[in-house]
């Protein structure tokens, strides 16, 4: 593969790791922690950059007008990254006001100014902001690929029912769903 790939990390803030707060994505998403991190091994290994981006809201934002109640308020604990995660010095860390990484992030510059053609996307959740950061990849002329064993959703049957969707489409190679194992051994 002659890409230059850049993992994105996405959501994998404290508010959803306290057992407190009962989200039902909790014990899905403590499960692809250990996979993050041995991706995010290889990555630096190779010198590819390792991106987290992480919701950041205001207290009063629109989308908590809905039944989401407010979580990730922007500069409390809750809105920064799990600690379980192997987050160095050199990676960026771009919090984000809406879904994608790509809105108001700046993501696509920095990207484009390290010449990084494929997006690698793991986070929460697979079926909103994984998938929005993918979908927004691909309109910013990047491919990208869903790491399946990297992400997880409310419920393994929506994480599953999201990647089959995506596992065949129009977009390949552009866009595709793949384990680590099998990403890494490609770049």
């Amino acid at each position: 593969m002659a890409e230059k790939p850049a993992l994105l990390i996405i959501d994998m803030v404290e508010d959803y790791f306290v057992e407190e707060n009962h989200y039902p994505i909790t014990p899905l998403a403590r499960k692809i922690i250990p996979p993050i991190n041995i991706l995010i091994k290889a990555f630096r290994q190779k010198g590819f950059p390792v991106i987290f981006s992480t919701d950041a809201f205001n207290e009063t934002d629109f989308i908590f007008k809905g039944k989401m109640h407010p979580h990730a308020i922007k500069g409390s604990k809750g809105a920064e990254v799990v600690a379980d995660l192997d987050m160095a010095p050199e990676d960026l860390w771009l919090p984000k006001p809406r879904f994608s990484a790509f809105f108001d992030t700046g993501l696509e510059t920095i990207l484009r100014d390290q010449q990084v053609t494929l997006c690698a996307v793991a986070g929460i959740a697979t079926n909103f902001c994984v998938l929005t950061t993918v979908m927004d990849a691909l309109c910013h002329d990047f491919k990208a690929v869903i790491l399946e064993d990297c992400s997880a959703a409310f419920s393994e049957q929506m994480h599953a029912q999201c990647l089959d969707t995506y596992r065949k489409n129009p977009l390949y190679p552009l866009f595709r769903v793949m384990t680590s194992d099998a990403f890494i051994s490609e770049v």
